[in-house]
Order: structure tokens, then C-alpha cells, then sequence
């Protein structure tokens, strides 16, 4: 019976996991947060972080943890890789239920409640969204890290460290950002700033992001945002060309982005009434009630 079961949502990407603990109707007990799960940083890697969330959830609603009467929501990165959506699946413990989908649609579900919208996602990795008249999830840009995910942490990070690479040889000036990025990295020197990028991954690029916005005067970050927003207009057009749909900028990056977005799109944007996580909340209480409906 549904009533046996806790709906877990979980909303997993590069930089970090969120987990949202509820009842069999939905309701709230508990939120929590781990280390990354997107797909692309390892299978394992994204079970353990959501296994430590889910974990830590339960302890804060002081229930003991019973993965036989757990159904999970799941909105990861990733999971358009169909072999990491496989292996992801092939690792999950003995679960109630398991529903999987982008993090794009469980962001869409949470930011407008399961109405017709558009969500521009933007963290570690960037995708847009839209619910049309039809319930079908359309997706614009994230095409993952380092070639797609435009406007993103990664996206961004990838770029400036740019600045910082010129500063070290004479073709950019050694001012205050990129003494800032070189103070991030470590790196004093050409040799250890190549070592630096040599390791570096999609959450280590996201996380030059903030520094970015902190230097937003600075004429090279403000090029950087300014291209930022013009690629979130590009998602969000071809996404609604009938400029109709209220538009959600979530993630770690959307209200800091909000500004550099076109100035033809401001009057369409709204603040999202829930994450990504309630939106997987939502989707584990889809997958309860069709286990329901099936015994």
C-alpha cells in the first residue's frame, strides 16, 4: 500500500545532490545534501552520494532507513546517456520504486508546478525546458560539458581560466582577477596552473563561477556574463517562439544571471515556486501511486 512508503526527491548534478524526504502523501519531513551524482562524474560515485543524502534525510526526520519502503524521484544529469541511465539503474538498492529523468524535466516540474513554462537550469551544466500543451518535455542546449551547457558554471569557468592562463605570460593584465583565479587554483606559476588543468573536471571549472560574478565589472568577466545571458535568450526563443510562456531561471547561477539576460525576455521571467528536488518529490509521488495501482 502507498501508505507504506517515504518518497524521496532528488535532484543530482556536478556540484552537488539535494534530497527531499516525504510521507506517502507528499509531505515534507525532511531535506538534506551530498556530495555531486551527476552521471558523467561515475555511476558509483552517484550512488553513494545519493545513498549519504538519503541517509542523512532519515536521520534528520529520526526514522530509521528501509530501502524496501523508499521510492525515489530522480532528476540527474546524465541520464540521456542511455548506458549511464542503464548502469545507474543496475546499481540501485532494493528500492519500492525508482522513477529517472533529466534534471531539466524534475527542475521544470518543481518551477511551475507541473504547468506549461519554460525553465532555463543553470549550475555546474545548463539545459532549458518547456512543458508544452501536449505534457511533452521539449529540452534546448545541454549537451554536457566541455563542448555544450551553455551560460553554465562549467561553461563559464572554462572561459575566464583563460584570463588567468594569459596573465601568467605578459598577454593579459596581472590585475585583481586573475590574481583571484591563480589564488583558487594554487597556481603561482605556469607549471602549476598546467598541472591544475590538467586534473581539472566540469565541478572544478563551476566552481571559478562564483569569481566571476564577484569581478562582474571587470571588462573581461562582464564580456563572459553578458555572453552568458545572450545564450539563455537563444534556449529560451527556440523553446517558445510564441514568446508566450513564463520563463523560471533556476539553479545555483539563475538569479545571478537573471540581469544579462536580453532585455526582450525580462517581462516573461518568474521566480520558480520549487526546485528540482520537490520536482522529484512529485515525480517518486507519479511513480507511488502507478506501484498502487498495479498491486
Amino acid at each position: 500500500m502507498t501508505t507504506d512508503f517515504f518518497l524521496l526527491g532528488i535532484d543530482g548534478g556536478g556540484s552537488g545532490t539535494r534530497v527531499v524526504l516525504g510521507d506517502a502523501q507528499g509531505r515534507e519531513l525532511a531535506q538534506a545534501a551530498s556530495g555531486p551524482s551527476g552521471l558523467g562524474l561515475g555511476v558509483e560515485r552517484a550512488w553513494q552520494a545519493i545513498q549519504a543524502g538519503c541517509g542523512e534525510a532519515f536521520a534528520r526526520a529520526r526514522i530509521a532507513l528501509d530501502w524496501s519502503r523508499c521510492v525515489l524521484g530522480c532528476g540527474l544529469a546524465g541520464v540521456n546517456n542511455r548506458d549511464w541511465l542503464a548502469a545507474f539503474r543496475a546499481l540501485a538498492p532494493g528500492v519500492a520504486g525508482l522513477a529517472v529523468e533529466s534534471d531539466a524535466y524534475t527542475t521544470l516540474l518543481g518551477a511551475h508546478g507541473g504547468a506549461h513554462g519554460v525553465i532555463v537550469a543553470l549550475g555546474t551544466g545548463s539545459v532549458a525546458a518547456a512543458l508544452d500543451g501536449d505534457g511533452v518535455c521539449r529540452i534546448a542546449s545541454g549537451y554536457g560539458y566541455p563542448s555544450g551547457d551553455e551560460a553554465s558554471g562549467a561553461w563559464l569557468g572554462l572561459r575566464v581560466i583563460a584570463y588567468a592562463q594569459q596573465a601568467l605570460d605578459g598577454r593579459a593584465p596581472y590585475d585583481d582577477l586573475a590574481q583571484a583565479l591563480l589564488t583558487h587554483t594554487g597556481a603561482h606559476d605556469r607549471d602549476a596552473l598546467v598541472v591544475w588543468l590538467c586534473e581539472a573536471n566540469q565541478t572544478a571549472y563551476a566552481r571559478l563561477a562564483p569569481i566571476v560574478i564577484a569581478h562582474r565589472t571587470h571588462p573581461f568577466a562582464a564580456r563572459l556574463l553578458g555572453e552568458a545571458g545572450v545564450e539563455v535568450g537563444k534556449m529560451i526563443a527556440a523553446l517558445d517562439p510564441s514568446a508566450s510562456l513564463p520563463v523560471a531561471l533556476c539553479g545555483g547561477l539563475g538569479a545571478a544571471l537573471r540581469e544579462y539576460v536580453p532585455q526582450v525576455y525580462q517581462a516573461r521571467l518568474r521566480e520558480p515556486l520549487a526546485d528540482s528536488a520537490h520536482g522529484g518529490l512529485q515525480l517518486a509521488q507519479r511513480e507511488a501511486a502507478r506501484i498502487a495501482g498495479t498491486q
